[in-house]
């Protein structure tokens, strides 16, 4: 019996551009090129099909930390955000011990091995004591090469990204030894100068993380690290869009320097995502979430966000008024090539996984398939079988 399934009639943006009343046949868990005839036809005129959301930068979500809960809290969280449209997540750790990091990273590295998250980031510990955010002070520590070599074996070939403050002693080193194990080398929470960001730049950094936070801002007479990334066309800026960390001017501004091609939306999400208002804590910090905003209880520093990738999709599109293409592109292309896994996610195109979001013409979310499942299933959609089948 055939898996078929056609999903007809939906303004499809595809690798190529926006198709009208186009269609994606789904055959079991992948996309195919073709279906035979008689397959199921949903009709999902006046919607929107895009490919599931990739992202890179996230700490949790849906009550649970991706730094420190349980197995069944981990992939409550990622569940979260599948809800959301979030296909694919790399889970991102906030700064702790050594230790605990290593034994963080050896059970994170099993729900990848099983497909469940995309990898694993460490945002922490070789991060500025100046530009520290929602980090613990006490627990930070210069990236020394053995230390950064330490996390990434630890998580057993299942490192994505490290984020450094690449201008501190070891830092250069460190991403010189992160380029050649294949992991990124982020530059963030930093507060190097122009000239030490070029540096870090040809050792090999690819990633901005979260352009604009935890780093020095742009000036005329010492530009600093923005302006190094911006520039600079290996490099890749992450963006958080809840319209809390960034100014739509500052988002406009990266968006029309780096070129689409050049900006991936993150999260930066922390457990309260897909949650609620409360107290949380954020690695051994507390945290308070009020009206959806997080901020650490001691200092008021932002602690990471509250947000999905279906708002900053949202957003993107209708406040910042980018065209559907470029949200694409920075939602799912460009964060899935980052990652290696564009063969298998981030487009629309025959033989990737069946990572589909439906959204309506205001660009809220209907339906999320993954792997050729709905785990959000569009409802009021008729479905049909061609009267020749």
């Amino acid at each position: 019996m055939s898996d078929h399934k056609v999903l007809a009639g939906a303004r499809v943006v595809l690798p190529t551009g926006i198709v009208e009343n186009g269609r994606v046949i789904v055959d079991g868990d992948r996309i195919a090129g073709s279906a035979p005839e008689g397959a199921p036809v949903l009709d999902l005129a006046g919607h929107w099909l895009v490919p599931g959301f990739v992202d890179m930068h996230n700490h949790g979500g849906g009550g649970a930390s991706f730094t420190s809960g349980t197995v069944d809290e981990v992939l409550k969280g990622v569940h979260t955000h599948r809800l959301h449209g979030t296909t694919t997540v790399v889970a991102s750790f906030v700064t702790g011990d050594m230790d605990f990091l290593t034994a963080r990273a050896g059970l994170l590295s099993e729900l990848a091995e099983q497909g469940e998250i995309a990898g694993l980031h460490f945002e922490g510990p070789f991060i500025s004591p100046c530009r520290k955010g929602a980090h613990d002070e006490t627990l930070l520590r210069d990236p020394h090469p053995a230390d950064v070599r330490k996390l990434i074996d630890a998580a057993r070939g299942r490192a994505k990204m490290v984020t450094l403050a690449t201008e501190l002693p070891g830092g250069i080193d460190s991403v010189r030894l992160l380029a050649e194990h294949g992991v990124i080398a982020a530059v963030g929470h930093t507060d190097a100068s122009y000239e030490q960001t070029v540096e870090a730049i040809d050792a090999g950094a690819t990633v901005a993380t979260h352009l604009y936070n935890a780093m020095p801002g742009l000036g005329h007479r010492a530009p600093g690290p923005i302006a190094a990334l911006l520039e600079d066309e290996r490099i890749t800026v992450e963006l958080i869009n809840d319209g809390t960390h960034l100014h739509p001017a500052a988002l406009e501004l990266a968006f029309h320097h780096a070129g689409p091609e050049r900006v991936a939306l993150i999260t930066d999400a922390m457990d309260a995502a897909g949650f609620g208002d409360g107290r949380y804590m954020l690695g051994p910090l507390e945290v308070e979430v009020k009206d959806s905003v997080a901020r650490l209880v001691e200092g008021g520093s932002i602690a990471g966000s509250t947000l999905t990738l279906d708002r900053a999709f949202k957003r993107a599109a209708t406040v910042d008024r980018l065209p559907v293409e470029s949200v694409v592109q920075a939602i799912s292309a460009n964060p899935a090539r980052l990652l290696g896994v564009y063969d298998r996610v981030g487009s629309l195109e025959p033989g990737k996984d069946a990572d589909i979001v439906v959204l309506d013409d205001a660009f809220d979310v209907k339906g999320v398939m993954r792997k050729g499942e709905w785990i959000v299933a569009p409802q009021g959609v008729a479905a049909r079988v061609p009267q020749n089948a």
